[in-house]
């Protein structure tokens, strides 16, 4: 099993498609994970963005879960699966952070390279793509 973490946005994007590839070429299914928190910095996905996300997983041929923890902490939810037996690899996005914003908020990405005892893939969007989707995901 492929563990994708998704924040949404075009790092979730990316997240999601290199874990499609992931999954394929080891025929293996894939659990998405992501988080519905409060906590601040925290980046809550619509109902919109899920169905997509859940119809893009559906014309994969990749089995597939999705799951949307409430309240729960995202660094800990994706280590509590990958724990499972069947859990391969953890794929995750990586967003640029100053050193202040790493000191005040912390980094997930940072923390689950360190504690995950299994393989981590860090996977950024395409730049120029990220800033064009993102810009027109925030008018």
């Amino acid at each position: 099993m492929i563990v994708v973490g998704y924040s949404g946005g075009s790092y979730g994007r990316a997240c999601l498609e290199q874990g499609i590839v992931e999954a394929s070429a080891r025929e293996t299914s894939l659990l998405l994970i992501s988080t519905v928190s409060t906590g601040r910095g925290q980046r809550m996905v619509d109902a919109d963005e899920m169905a997509d996300v859940q119809a893009r997983l559906s014309r994969s041929d990749v089995k597939f879960e999705i799951r949307q923890p409430i309240g729960a902490d995202p660094s800990e939810e994706l280590l509590r699966a990958m724990d499972d037996d069947e859990a391969e690899m953890l794929v995750i996005g990586m967003r640029r952070r100053t050193q202040v914003g790493k000191l005040f908020m912390g980094s997930t990405s940072q923390y689950l390279l360190v504690e995950c005892r299994k393989p981590v893939l860090v996977v950024k969007p395409d730049r120029s793509a990220a800033a064009s989707v993102d810009a027109a995901a925030e008018e």
